[in-house]
């Protein structure tokens, strides 16, 4: 954000002025011909100390490394020992809230308790599992018939990609 004052001793004719970038950016659909700016989602990670056990820090890399290739902006990781007896699942959807978080990506399923996926949670956000590397999506596809469900049960249907509209 700028913030310009101007001062006392412009002479009455003064117009102001005026930034012009070159060559620097450009928006989306102008001609300019410069880099484009543009918005990456925010992703966070999800494991369980339990689950994961000595695996953790691979477990930690491969939701990384995940998120990176899918074009998150990776904000964190959230890791819930059940030994503290908090809600794990109200500390996530809290979090996802905080940070306007699109994906919660976790290593599996067994990850969430039953070793489902809340429904609850992909009402808020998508949630990718690295291994098998699935999106339970909570949007609807273009068409309107959505080849996935958000949240009627405990687990929605795979979004595989474009072939399943």
């Amino acid at each position: 954000m700028f913030e310009l004052q101007g001062t006392d001793d412009e002479p009455e004719d003064y117009e102001g002025f005026y930034l012009q970038f070159h060559d620097f950016f450009a928006l989306d659909g102008h001609e300019d011909g410069g880099a484009v700016m543009r918005y990456k989602p925010t992703a966070l990670g999800y494991v369980r100390t339990d689950t994961c056990g000595i695996s953790q820090l691979w477990d930690e890399s491969q939701i990384r490394k995940l998120a990176a290739r899918l074009g998150y902006d990776f904000s964190g990781m959230i890791v819930y020992d059940p030994a503290t007896e908090r809600p794990a699942l109200a500390r996530l959807k809290a979090q996802a809230t905080r940070l306007d978080a699109e994906a919660v990506i976790v290593p599996s399923q067994a990850h969430f308790e039953g070793g489902e996926i809340p429904g609850s949670l992909v009402q808020q956000v998508d949630v990718i599992t690295v291994s098998p590397e699935e999106t339970y999506a909570r949007r609807a596809s273009i068409s309107g018939d959505s080849p996935f469900t958000a949240g009627s049960s405990s687990q929605g249907r795979v979004w595989r990609g474009p072939s399943d509209l």
